[in-house]
């Protein structure tokens, strides 16, 4: 089986690629000339030249693979131009999902993420029937998400065979960006969180949701969306299994929302509008946690064969590597 990766140099397309050629599978990885490549050095694979924003380069890049996993997206909770998320995640889908049906592929399988689900305030777990449209999505990056997820389903429910994943906060080794997750931890271990807000997220062990990928090109549903979750956890609860494994202290002072508001939005104006770089609070991150981002991984356990594991052994991974690399 010659299998076709995109976002395989970052951080879950990495362990998605590692899984296939441990499965035997036969990689093609996409790859942009600029891309760094340490996380794929190792593997034994072919790399495509390309870019999500040429079709016409994914679309010769595809040419004789079987199956196609769509892993790569622009994850950033702040940007400057929207404009470009917008295309890498929105158009960039379009492209690979045009480029499996010139090039006959037999299954794509699309990672979206938890992001795109309808949370409530009321405590009730997340799952993929839960109410949600477009205007629930705060921000460019879950709204981005949301459209190129529409995109997948309607493939799928329209005659490809296309099956969607929705990780919820992965955590391991190789976040070499690193994602807002794993800026979580690198704070943690740089000792800049004094303070925490009151929120939550589901954390999944990133060689777990490597594995999801495989089984939901296996048993998966075209047309359907699967949450691979893990554990239910709050900021707070994080941050103390943190304390636990590498020693240092846990913040114990919770900041309320209208003061982390006003940090996000002093953060966005100096540190992004006017020095350009990436805040490390922003208006939107502040947004969407003031809504804990439950979920439940029912419908993969029933129909992919999905269990949940603690995330403890992932957190220390990810300590491990980051201090490892020089992160911290």
């Amino acid at each position: 089986m010659l299998a076709f990766v995109t976002g395989a140099t970052g951080f879950v397309g990495s362990h998605v690629a590692r899984v296939l050629a441990e499965q035997g599978a036969d990689l093609r990885l996409l790859v942009r000339a600029s891309s760094d490549l340490r996380n794929i050095a190792s593997l034994k694979a072919e790399h495509a030249v390309g870019d999500l924003r040429d079709p016409v380069s994914i679309e010769k890049a595809m040419a004789g693979c079987e199956v196609v996993f769509h892993v790569a997206a622009d994850y950033r909770l702040w940007v400057l131009d929207p404009e470009e998320m917008y295309r890498a995640n929105v158009y960039g889908t379009q492209a690979i999902l045009d480029a499996a049906r010139k090039n006959a592929v037999r299954r794509v399988v699309y990672t979206s993420s938890v992001a795109t689900m309808g949370f409530s305030s009321n405590g009730h777990l997340a799952d993929e029937s839960s109410p949600v449209s477009l205007e629930n999505m705060i921000g460019p990056y879950k709204r981005s998400k949301f459209m190129a997820e529409q995109v997948a389903i309607e493939a799928g429910r329209g005659g490809m065979d296309v099956v969607v994943v929705n990780p919820s906060t992965p955590v391991g080794e190789r976040d070499i960006k690193p994602t807002p997750t794993g800026r979580i931890v690198v704070d943690f271990l740089k000792k800049k969180f004094p303070a925490y807000v009151d929120t939550g997220l589901n954390l999944v062990d990133v060689a777990e949701c490597a594995r999801g990928h495989l089984a939901a090109l296996e048993k998966g549903r075209s047309g359907e969306r699967y949450i691979l979750g893990g554990e239910n956890l709050t900021l707070k609860q994080i941050l103390d299994k943190l304390a636990t494994i590498t020693g240092l202290p846990s913040p114990r002072i919770r900041v309320p929302y209208v003061m982390a508001l006003a940090t996000g939005v002093v953060d966005e104006m100096v540190t992004g509008r006017i020095l350009g770089r990436e805040p490390r609070a922003t208006i939107d991150a502040v947004r969407m946690g003031r809504k804990k981002m439950f979920v439940s991984s029912a419908k993969a356990e029933r129909e992919l064969g999905w269990k949940q594991v603690p995330v403890d052994r992932a957190l220390r991974r990810a300590v491990e590597w980051f201090q490892a690399n020089g992160y911290a």
